[in-house]
């Protein structure tokens, strides 16, 4: 009985430690000039399942949870999101060229489609974040139309400087 008590304390011990530990949560910008959203590019619905399902790792618009500032899930937490912004990141959509934009497009329409975003340890926690089959297609064709859209707006644009 001792012991359990003594290893009982110990992990108590440590876990306290490990708080002492920097964290280095991403920055979070509310306002993002360069976002995706505010490009005109997304319609209501499909904007408002983008911020439930995917901003808070692919974004600077981040709402961390509590959780995410007690080690060790902040250090998951973390390293999450930086690798999240890293694959993509809407707050700078305007920053990607039109090659760009359509290889992001293309990735979100066969992820969602899969279902392999949002992943399944952040729906776990964030069950409002849990997609459904029709909300998946919205978000799929919304993807495929604005890939159609930009090419064709890089077309007709084209075709003007040639004249």
């Amino acid at each position: 009985m001792k012991w359990g008590t003594y290893l009982l304390g110990l992990l108590a011990l440590l876990l306290l430690g490990i708080q002492l530990v920097p964290n280095e949560l991403p920055e979070v910008h509310i306002y993002n000039s360069g976002d995706l959203i505010q490009s005109g590019l997304v319609s209501e619905d499909v904007a408002a399942l983008l911020k439930t399902a995917c901003y808070d790792c692919h974004s600077n618009e981040t709402h961390f949870p509590w959780y995410a500032k007690v080690a060790p899930s902040s250090w998951l937490v973390a390293k999450d999101v930086k690798e999240g912004r890293e694959s993509l990141n809407f707050s700078h959509w305007e920053d990607l060229n039109l090659m760009q934009q359509l290889g992001k497009l293309d990735d979100i329409a066969i992820e969602v489609d899969e279902g392999r975003m949002p992943m399944d340890i952040y729906v776990k926690m964030h069950r409002e974040a849990k997609l459904t089959d029709a909300q998946r297609r919205l978000i799929v064709a919304w993807a495929e139309d604005t890939m159609d859209r930009l090419v064709e707006a890089s077309e007709a644009y084209e075709d003007e400087e040639e004249y």
